[in-house]
């Protein structure tokens, strides 16, 4: 349930014209009162003997009864309660009775105060009514209405809990606004999935992914096919822009333009012009991808996969503002990794960036520059060009994704603690999609590490599970359970043959990061110790000639210790086979 206060206003009767009327497109269906302050009140709907003036007239009565230097200068309020899109139907009687828990708590009319303001709730549509109230309380008093944004989502919350409806996280103000009944009616005459604002807004996020300057972002907007208009001050400063979409026209054939702010509070020039800022200083730190772009999508997956590696570290134990700068670019990365993935992964890495650009926001300022590197990544994804979704880019977007999935959770844990409720949500959502987008990455090679991992000889097998019991006691049997242990046999036995320490690989994966949500602990595994170890994402990339990869036919013998002492491939003290 979404209540929303609106601006107050001086014409009582203009608003009723508009609850009353047809809509803006004709959307109001049979507009009538669901409830008001007194039940004799007249009914413009229903009533064919009942005018709008005549209840205009019933609701201004107590501030017409003032002296005119009393009167407040806005004097009519304004809220709208609208459900769920996947809550059923109420009824006028269910509508009715949300509406005088809602005057009630936001101190229009409290509970039992008979002198409380007048007002009337109207239904014209399945999933929504207007309450409109004049600010003059029956005694002449003005109400109080300290807070009564908050308190009437408190109060959505109880009726969410005590209806059954689905149950809304609070907002705090940083959310993008939500499209009106107008424009939803619009897109559906025109036949959109999505209204222009949603549109608009997912193109502008696309084209400041990763921009260094606005030169960048203004052409990427017009090589999106997007209008655009800028305004600028008498210096010739460039001041904010618009956008539109070149198909979505007013009533007079006009453009339908947009600006950034009213897109997102993120998309105003002056927010973007923080990145750019924060992109003239140095970039580039001994855990990050550096300032050198990958010139291939494969190469831009994997520098993305280690500056999301990092990234998690500093969300989970950085400073506040610190963190809201590496979640705010997660948003990026995402955006650009939708944008240039292969069609099989597309529609669930679309799905995931819209869902975490919810979360890419709260009241906790992100300070920019911290967030370069991942930034750098979202701009290498974009230059980087489109995956072909098979062969190394195949499994580099898996192993990419894996690494998202896990910064994405971290986000969620910490919008969590700091009390961001619908951040939180949003986050664990787009965690979902990744998830779903994981599996369709990593099938293929998985699948080809999966034939190789069973190619293994029984010895090194055996040998390769010595170590697991002896490297990761905790989680051993439960790796060797999970149809991915071949796969990440073969990832162990690769590594062992690059000169690689698997014991300290495989400590460092689970010391570093949590596992709790992964479905599969091997999958995890094996595309970190192949970003560790800088193992070709793809299996099919190492040579025919090592089908079968044996550590002892392809290492001297003379191979370096583990951390326990012993050269990798001999049997642990005591392990029984």
């Amino acid at each position: 349930m979404i209540p929303r206060v609106h601006k107050r206003g001086s014409n009582t009767f203009g608003l009723l014209n508009y609850l009353y009327g047809k809509g803006t497109h004709e959307e109001h269906v049979d507009p009538h009162l669901v409830a008001t302050w007194d039940s004799f009140a007249p009914d413009p709907g229903r009533d064919p003997q009942a005018t709008k003036r005549h209840l205009q007239q019933l609701l201004d009565q107590p501030v017409q009864a003032l002296a005119e230097s009393r009167r407040p200068a806005k004097h009519v309020w304004h809220l709208s309660v609208r459900a769920a899109p996947d809550d059923p139907v109420l009824s006028d009687e269910q509508w009715g009775e949300i509406a005088r828990r809602m005057v009630a708590a936001t101190g229009i009319a409290p509970a039992a105060d008979e002198a409380g303001c007048r007002w009337a709730a109207v239904r014209h549509a399945d999933d929504h009514i207007h309450i409109i109230a004049t600010l003059v309380r029956e005694d002449g008093r003005r109400p109080r209405l300290n807070n009564d944004a908050k308190r009437s989502q408190a109060e959505a919350r109880l009726i969410e809990a005590e209806y059954g409806l689905k149950q809304l996280s609070t907002g705090d103000g940083t959310a993008a606004q939500r499209p009106t009944s107008a424009e939803r009616h619009k897109a559906q005459r025109q036949g959109r999935e999505r209204t222009a604002r949603e549109e608009l807004r997912e193109s502008v996020r696309r084209a400041v992914t990763g921009a260094r300057s606005e030169e960048e972002f203004f052409d990427r907007l017009a090589a999106a096919g997007l209008l655009i208009r800028k305004r600028e001050a008498p210096s010739g400063d460039l001041l904010g822009y618009k956008v539109a979409l070149p198909d979505d026209r007013n009533k007079n054939g006009e453009p339908v333009f947009y600006s950034g702010a009213r897109l997102a509070p993120d998309l105003s020039l002056p927010r973007i012009r923080e990145r750019w800022s924060a992109d003239s200083h140095k970039t580039g730190s001994p855990d990050s991808p550096g300032s050198a772009s990958p010139n291939s999508p494969s190469a831009a997956r994997r520098w993305t996969a280690t500056a999301a590696w990092v990234a998690i570290g500093v969300v989970e134990d950085g400073d506040d503002a610190v963190a809201a700068a590496y979640v705010a670019a997660t948003g990026e990365v995402l955006d650009a990794l939708a944008k240039t993935s292969a069609a099989h992964t597309r529609s669930e890495l679309r799905d995931a960036a819209n869902a975490f650009e919810r979360a890419s926001r709260s009241h906790i300022r992100a300070v920019r520059g911290h967030d370069r590197a991942l930034r750098q990544a979202a701009r290498d994804l974009v230059h980087g060009g489109p995956a072909l979704g098979r062969g190394e880019d195949g499994a580099s977007t898996a192993m990419v994704i894996d690494m998202l999935f896990f910064l994405v959770t971290a986000a969620a844990h910490w919008h969590a603690r700091k009390g961001h409720a619908q951040q939180a949500e949003a986050a664990s959502r787009a965690a979902e999609h990744l998830r779903n987008a994981y599996r369709t990455a990593a099938a293929q090679p998985l699948g080809v590490l999966y034939q190789r991992g069973r190619r293994l000889s029984q010895p090194v097998l055996q040998r390769q599970t010595a170590l697991l019991h002896e490297t990761l006691p905790s989680l051993a049997e439960k790796i060797l359970a999970e149809p991915g242990w071949y796969a990440l046999a073969a990832t162990i036995a690769e590594a062992d043959a690059a000169g690689h320490d698997p014991a300290a690989l495989l400590s460092d994966a689970v010391e570093s990061r949590e596992l709790g949500t992964a479905d599969s602990v091997s999958d995890v595994l094996v595309w970190r110790l192949r970003r560790r170890a800088d193992l070709p994402a793809d299996a099919t990339g190492i040579p025919k000639n090592r089908t079968v990869i044996d550590p002892e036919k392809v290492r001297p013998a003379t191979a370096r210790a583990t951390t326990s002492g012993r050269r990798f491939g001999e049997e642990a003290p005591g392990h029984t086979r």
